[in-house]
């Protein structure tokens, strides 16, 4: 699916909800700041979406649960992923792992950002080193 737009939008009772709007019209719906924010990354590209519906108070509620990548179709790679530099990409794969590195993919409470970036930087590091490695064997004649 691709993301049209994100809004972020406050609650009379503080809340924050985050409403996710795909090409079609169709809207995804998300209380969980994690999800919501990174599905603001996705704006106007191509995602890959996982959700579930509820019905309350005889409305139809559409739940987004999970946000990624969309799915490469086969023998097509991502052309755009490759061109990034090491450090882009290794930061992308850290943040997607964080929830691995930190030991929860729900924190019962907000993880500080030096804590996060301690947890994350050794990470972003050794796949930094792996994808400049990858490169420069790709780059050896045969």
């Amino acid at each position: 699916m691709r993301v049209r737009e994100v809004e972020e939008l406050s609650g009379r009772s503080g809340t924050t909800r985050y409403v996710l709007r795909d090409d079609e019209g169709r809207e995804y719906t998300t209380f969980r700041e994690r999800i919501g924010r990174e599905a603001m990354r996705f704006r106007s590209k191509q995602a890959r979406i996982e959700f579930h519906e509820e019905e309350r108070r005889g409305f139809q509620n559409v739940y987004l649960d999970a946000i990624g990548p969309a799915q490469e179709p086969a023998g097509e790679p991502d052309r755009t992923r490759e061109a990034q530099p090491a450090d882009e990409s290794a930061w992308d794969t850290a943040v997607e792992a964080a929830p691995w590195i930190i030991g929860t993919r729900e924190p019962e409470e907000a993880v500080p950002p030096e804590e996060l970036y301690e947890r994350l930087h050794p990470f972003k590091e050794l796949v930094a080193d792996d994808i400049r490695r990858a490169g420069a064997e790709d780059d050896e004649p045969s």
